[in-house]
């Protein structure tokens, strides 16, 4: 993350306007969603974690609700798929690099220089107060017109609807190589309220597969992706856009 600028709350409003179609009346509360605890007092550190609470739920609230009417034929495992596609930390880090909103987070030094999975997180949670606070000062209409903006296309994608990655990785292994797989905790890092996993994965005598997560079966689907990926069962998403290419 680059170095943090210091934006008052107006001029943080001012930024955040087009990006999200929304004129913030109370910019101060604003303010507070984008400043992460560790560039507060520790008495005042508490609303970013509160609001990242809410605009889980608004956005999993509208998501949903989004793809029961884009979808009426889908069974519910297939919904559910889709929905956690959607709402998983890398793809709501992605949503916040498009529209620029790491830059605008007030962090201490500590955590600008933060890389990797603990990154991710931070655009995450960051992205979820966001919807918050749009929640909060425009209600649901607001919110539901910033998650429909960047979220309908993503949920759209091919591939946007894939099995569960330890399922599909099962039922490859025992046609591929006659086994299970078996899953090995590697480390466990941070504090216990924000712990990163990392764990591998093993199938016969394939090379393990590596994956982190902020529990122990979110580490154990991304080691499983990373394997079905790297052995072809699944398609990147770059291969899926060329096949898509080709196809039409």
């Amino acid at each position: 993350m680059a170095a943090t600028k210091r934006l008052t709350a107006d001029a943080l409003a001012e930024a955040l306007m087009e990006r999200t179609g929304h004129a913030f009346a109370d910019r101060q509360r604003l303010l507070r969603a984008l400043t992460h605890a560790s560039a507060r007092s520790s008495h005042a550190g508490v609303d970013y974690e509160r609001f990242e609470f809410l605009g889980d739920r608004v956005l999993g609230l509208v998501v949903a609700d989004m793809l029961l009417a884009a979808f009426p034929d889908a069974a519910e495992g297939e919904l559910s798929l889709r929905l956690n596609a959607l709402v998983n930390a890398e793809a709501l880090a992605e949503i916040a690099e498009e529209i620029g909103l790491p830059e605008l987070i007030r962090a201490g030094s500590d955590v600008r220089g933060l890389d990797g999975r603990k990154r991710v997180n931070l655009r995450a949670d960051a992205l979820e107060s966001l919807i918050a606070v749009l929640y909060l000062d425009g209600g649901l209409e607001a919110a539901s017109a910033f998650i429909h903006r960047y979220w309908r296309p993503r949920s759209q994608a091919t591939g946007a609807a894939r099995r569960d990655a330890k399922t599909e990785l099962q039922e490859w292994a025992h046609q591929a190589a006659g086994a299970t797989p078996a899953y090995s905790i590697d480390s466990r890092e941070g504090p216990d309220h924000d712990p990163l996993f990392t764990v591998s994965v093993r199938v016969g005598a394939y090379s393990p597969a590596i994956g982190s997560g902020r529990s122990k079966r979110e580490a154990e689907q991304a080691a499983a992706t990373a394997l079905l990926l790297r052995e072809g069962v699944w398609l990147s998403a770059s291969a899926q856009k060329s096949d898509s290419i080709f196809d039409a």
